[in-house]
């Protein structure tokens, strides 16, 4: 968990420098997040993508387990019928700050040379973006 927080932490601060004008906004940095979490996903790093799960408590390890083997049955499951997803890439993100919510669209590269757009909620806590 403390990786996964500490690559979105880098990635926040590196936007930051880089928009040199003005800071990203919020939907911004939740778009970048959610990114980040299923290029995570598409590299087989299970265990990260579901750490970027938003947990409001402590969960058991047997359902975060189920939680990664999720994860790994929805790669294969891609796979299958897609050739498996080739590229995630940022659409648009629509962030709600006073609630600390956020819609992100991200387009689905598929291996058959299809494209699906998607929606991923997201929700900010303690200033880090997490899936929901």
């Amino acid at each position: 968990m403390k990786h996964i927080v500490t690559v979105i932490v880098s990635f926040v601060l590196s936007v930051s420098f880089v928009a040199c004008k003005s800071e990203p906004s919020a939907g911004d940095i939740a778009a970048h997040a959610a990114k980040q979490y299923y290029d995570l996903l598409l590299q087989g790093k299970y265990d990260q993508y579901v750490d970027g799960q938003y947990q409001p408590e402590r969960i058991p390890s047997s359902f975060r387990e189920q939680l990664i083997t999720n994860a790994k049955m929805f790669v294969g499951q891609q796979k299958e019928e897609h050739r498996g997803i080739r590229g995630v890439r940022i659409m648009n993100a629509k962030a709600d700050t006073a609630h600390h919510v956020a819609d992100v669209f991200l387009v689905f590269a598929y291996g058959d040379s299809t494209k699906e757009e998607v929606v991923v909620p997201m929700v900010e806590r303690k200033g880090i973006w997490y899936l929901r």
